[in-house]
């Protein structure tokens, strides 16, 4: 069996396992999924030229093609009024396959919160949330299908790993939400989509090559992507230690955020199996190195569980390793758990969410209780993709 410390991170997390200090959860049936169609946002500009020139299309038609997907969210090739018609069905299928599909939405806050799921092109199932708040829109998108981490809280977690994500699959998702954007779908007309943020279904560091490659495209400016700035990217890790490393030698300055859900090691073995590859002093090293090294304070993500995870004593440790460092380094963003059903671990109580913060202020930490979108439109990551597929073997049985 692989293991992360000696993988290649663009190829995944490993080839799974059912023993050992870590393993992969992998769902039923994984080793059966192919690649995503090969789709304009998955090609460099050499192989975008290449395509087009065995369609017999000049050169100068890549640059135009670019243009209406990154400047226009437009993949409608039969619209292209500036192209050729009779090239246009051609292009479609080449250029622009269908990745992704949506099979329903939920809506929450009034509006302003939209969850999708949907279909890949394999028949496998993910997320992300549009969230529109009084000086940005965030998108949360997916980057792998299900998630191989394991932490028992997670929704996600319990759907086992199915795939990687490809980078159009990925890019697809912010494409869509940025022309909701711009024709009004989110309350009080047209906006611009600003911030994005991998914390949707999969371990981002996990499908390190698609996901740089996502990236880079979601921040340069179009025609070669869609020109939201690398500093309103953030890219959440369960504590992929080698790929907080190779993050930092990317020079892209997106915000990380760590989610370490416990101070100890004895605890987040228990919540975070990834623990056991790489414990907390190894991860907040990385962090804390992340940090030096881009000037980004790093976001410490902690969801807060009733009995578990919340009390004094946790918020205390926490504090003391955390200053550890010496500088003000990190934002710890504590989370109301948007439980599982049937799951044990439940949410804080108000007061002890209170307490939490008000002990990490009194120790110079910043903190901010994590604002829940979505709770009533099974909000958690994977609880909707979790509910679709199950209700799908139910119709099947």
């Amino acid at each position: 069996m692989a293991t992360l410390d000696t993988l290649d991170l663009g190829s995944g997390i490993t080839d799974g396992g059912t023993h050992g200090a870590f393993r992969d959860v992998l769902a039923k049936n994984h080793s059966r999924r192919g690649k995503a169609p090969l789709h304009l946002a998955d090609m460099s500009d050499d192989e975008r030229k290449n395509v087009a020139r065995e369609l017999g299309m000049p050169a100068f038609r890549v640059k135009q093609l670019a243009q209406h997907y990154f400047a226009h969210y437009n993949t409608d090739v039969a619209t292209y009024t500036d192209f050729p018609s009779n090239l246009r069905e051609t292009v479609q299928k080449s250029f622009f396959p269908t990745l992704i599909e949506p099979l329903l939405e939920q809506e929450a806050d009034n509006g302003e919160t939209i969850k999708t799921l949907w279909k890949l092109f394999d028949n496998s199932r993910i997320e992300s949330v549009l969230m529109k708040y009084p000086k940005r829109v965030t998108l949360c998108i997916s980057s792998q299908v299900g998630c191989g981490m394991d932490c028992p809280f997670c929704a996600t977690g319990r759907l086992g790993l199915t795939r990687n994500m490809s980078a159009g699959e990925i890019l697809e998702q912010v494409r869509i939400a940025a022309l909701q954007c711009e024709e009004g779908k989110l309350p009080g007309g047209p906006t611009r989509l600003s911030n994005i943020v991998f914390m949707g279904m999969g371990e981002a560091l996990g499908n390190y090559k698609a996901m740089m490659k996502a990236i880079r495209q979601i921040s340069t400016l179009p025609p070669e992507g869609f020109g939201i700035s690398a500093r309103n990217i953030t890219l959440s890790t369960v504590g992929v230690v080698p790929g907080i490393r190779k993050l930092i030698d990317e020079h892209i300055p997106i915000r990380l955020a760590v989610s370490l859900h416990a101070p100890s090691d004895d605890l987040r073995d228990e919540l975070v199996p990834m623990n056991k590859r790489f414990n907390t002093t190894q991860v907040l090293d990385a962090a804390h190195d992340y940090y030096a090294a881009t000037k980004r304070r790093v976001s410490i993500e902690y969801a807060l569980m009733k009995g578990i995870n919340d009390q004094a004593e946790h918020a205390r440790l926490l504090a003391k390793r955390l200053n550890h460092y010496g500088d003000d380094w990190v934002h710890v963003n504590p989370i109301p758990l948007n439980p599982i059903e049937g799951s044990r671990w439940t949410a804080s109580k108000p007061e002890d969410e209170a307490q939490f913060i008000e002990i990490l202020h009194n120790a110079g930490i910043s903190a901010t209780l994590r604002d829940t979108r979505g709770s009533d439109i099974d909000g958690a990551c994977g609880q909707l993709a979790a509910k679709e597929l199950a209700e799908d073997l139910v119709r099947r049985s």
